[in-house]
Parts: structure tokens; sequence; C-alpha cells
């Protein structure tokens, strides 16, 4: 207000001397110079304030672009860094990695997404997992059998598939509308899609899951079967096998003796099973292929049977020396002789099933109905098949 009251003052006093054209008193001028000294400083001051807050605010608006730009940039940074994945690895170390997953991680793994399903389903992972685990106990009748309980699904699966399509055509031409085709050629796609899964029903992953699930039943061998009945001592018989992974044990059923019903016999333990080590059937006789290469102290696995109604069984037994011959190994000519003797020492000297003899040039079944029927043979050359028979030798001789 003292501004503009000055201002006004001054202005007044200059113009009023030009209207009645009569000269000022002295004090105006010095009013006068205080009023423009007033001005200017204020002028002044006003630009300086100005400027102060010009550069102030240009200042800050630099400081927050700056900011602005290094959050910009973090934040680029930070999402580049979100952005990286497995996948932006190299072939060789995420192939090394998958290949030391176990089983329930690779499945886990291949509901990720769809680059690393093709990857974790792959027969060359699964394969190695089948070795380790169930490659003791499954053997080449396993996965014949295992062909073809998928071609039968198979077969199965294109004839339910065929009517299904054969009901959906009879429908389209009763809706003779395009969009009601469409429709139903839609849902047929649908349901095809649906039923059809992105593993391969003969993959290798397939085979491992429905045995660790207990799905699939597939023929093996058990040693001492049925509890280690005194009977079967020291003998491997063939059984359908099922697995079950709540004991972590297996069900094992074996095929009748004579009138005798199905045997079934529950909590197997692993290291009861074997995979078959010849493709004979339990009911066909094995033609022996080393008979020529026997001699005295090496191990075997003979084909026995209590008559010809029953299936055959393994037992394990050795190669021993003629009566003639002494043992000495320097005169032993045991494996020239056309008899071979087979002892079962875990009978006593006395017992009937202690020994017997097989012919060596021309040997088919042999025996009777009072002391069963021998038929083929095979020696045994692997050390661990040779353990895990001494692992199951009864703790008491039998009669």
């Amino acid at each position: 207000m003292l501004l503009y009251f000055i201002t006004c003052v001054s202005f007044f006093l200059f113009l009023k001397p030009l209207l009645l054209l009569k000269p000022l008193p002295s004090w105006t001028n010095e009013v006068r110079l205080i009023s423009l000294l007033f001005h200017k400083d204020l002028c002044v001051k006003s630009i300086l304030k100005l400027l102060r807050k010009t550069f102030v605010s240009r200042m800050s608006f630099v400081k927050k672009r700056f900011v602005s730009k290094v959050e910009s940039v973090e934040e680029e940074k930070d999402s580049s860094q979100q952005d990286l994945s497995v996948l932006d690895l190299p072939e060789l170390v995420l192939d090394s990695i998958l290949e030391r997953l176990p089983p329930s991680s690779l499945c886990q793994m291949a509901g990720v997404c769809h680059s690393l399903r093709e990857r974790c389903v792959s027969d060359h992972l699964w394969e190695r997992h089948m070795k380790q685990k169930w490659g003791r106990v499954i053997g080449s009748v396993a996965y014949r059998e295992w062909k073809w309980h998928v071609a039968s699904k198979k077969d199965v699966g294109s004839l339910r598939q065929g009517k299904q399509r054969s009901l959906i055509m009879f429908m389209s031409l009763r809706w003779p509308f395009t969009w009601m085709r469409m429709k139903l050629d839609a849902a047929y796609i649908d349901s095809a899609k649906k039923q059809s899964s992105y593993l391969s029903p003969d993959s290798f992953m397939t085979w491992y899951l429905a045995l660790e699930n207990g799905n699939f039943s597939f023929p093996a061998q058990v040693y001492n079967r049925e509890n280690g009945h005194v009977g079967f001592m020291l003998s491997c018989y063939d059984a359908e096998v099922t697995y079950d992974p709540h004991t972590d044990t297996f069900q094992a059923r074996y095929p009748p003796h004579g009138r005798r019903a199905a045997a079934v016999e529950h909590g197997i333990q692993w290291e009861r099973l074997r995979a078959p080590p010849v493709d004979s059937p339990p009911h066909d006789l094995h033609i022996a292929d080393c008979l020529h290469d026997l001699h005295p102290g090496d191990h075997i696995e003979i084909q026995w049977r209590r008559n010809k109604d029953f299936p055959y069984g393994w037992w394990y037994g050795i190669v021993g020396h003629l009566e003639s011959c002494d043992g000495n190994e320097n005169y032993c000519r045991c494996h020239k002789s056309d008899t071979v003797v087979l002892e079962f020492n875990q009978y006593t000297t006395d017992s009937r099933w202690r020994k017997t003899t097989i012919s060596r040039k021309d040997h088919r079944e042999e025996g009777n109905e009072a002391d069963g029927f021998y038929g083929g043979i095979r020696k045994i050359k692997s050390e661990n098949e040779i353990s895990v028979w001494r692992s199951i030798w009864p703790s008491e001789v039998l009669d």
C-alpha cells in the first residue's frame, strides 16, 4: 500500500505542472527521486527473487528428471533380471541339471511350460531312471508285456473315438445347419484333445509312472516263494508282480500248480525279486547251451517241477565230481565225461534231493513222478547272482 501511495503521489505531482503550467516546489524533486530509487530497488529485488525461484525450480526439475532417469534405469535393470529364466541357460547346462533331478521333480518341471515339458518327458531322461530303480526286476519279457498293453489300449481308444465320430456325423446330418456342424466338429476336436495327453503312451515316463503307481503288473521271478516255504528254499519261481507304492513292496500272483489255485503272496521285498534270466515261459523247457562248458565247482540253475502239470521253477546248485573222481584238480577229467553231476548242498547228504545227474550230449527233461522232472540248465557267470543265492541260504540244512 505504501508503494502504491508513493507512486500515485509522484505521478500526480509530475502531471499537475503540465496541466497548470506552474513551477513545482523543490521538494517534489526529492520525492520523485525517492520514488524512482524505491521502484528501482523494488524491481531489482523482484527480479532477484524471480531469478532465485526460477533457478530453484529449474534445479528441482533437473534433480527430479535425473532421479526419474536413475529409477527408470534401475527398473529396467530389475525387469531385465526378472526376465531371466532357466531356459536362458546353455543347452548342456540345462540338460545336466535335468539329468540330476529325481522323477518327482521332473514331473513338476514338466508342468511349468511347453518348452520344459518337451525336455522333461524325453526318453533319455526316464530310461536312466528306469534302469536305476527297475532294471533289476524288469526284463525283456516285461517290456514285451508293456508293449502289448500299450497296443491294446490304443486299439480300444481308436475304437471308442471312431464310435464318437460316427455319432457326431449322424447328428450333423440330422442338423443341416452349417453352424451346428461347426459346433459339433469343435466339440469333437476338444474331446479328442482332452483324451490325448502330451505324454506318449509308449514313452519311458509313462511306463515308469505306471509301475510306480502300481497300475501295471509285470512278469518277474521271486526267490524262496510263499514267504520262504520249506518246499521252495533256494528256488526262484515266475509270478505276475504288482508294486505297492504305500509299502514299497510287491504282490506276487503265482500260476496254479496242478489242481492248486493260484497262490498270492504280499509284502515281497525288493531283494527277493529279479528279472527272468531267460525268455522261456514257466511251462516250457529251456534249451541249454552251456552243457559242454560245465566244470566241477561251477554254479548253475536248473529247471525243476513236481510233475508235468506244474510250471518250472529255477533251483540253485553246483557242478560236482563223479564218484570215480577224487576231486584232485590235476587229475580230474569230469568235464570230459558225458555225465554231469549236480549237487544241491542245502539238503542233507542222505536226502534224495541232494544229488542228480544229467546227460551232457543229449539232455532234455529227465526225471519221474516220484523225484520230479529236471529241465533246462543255465550256468551262472555273474558274481552278483551267486551272492544273491548265498544271501538267502537256509539257516538249517534241509531233509
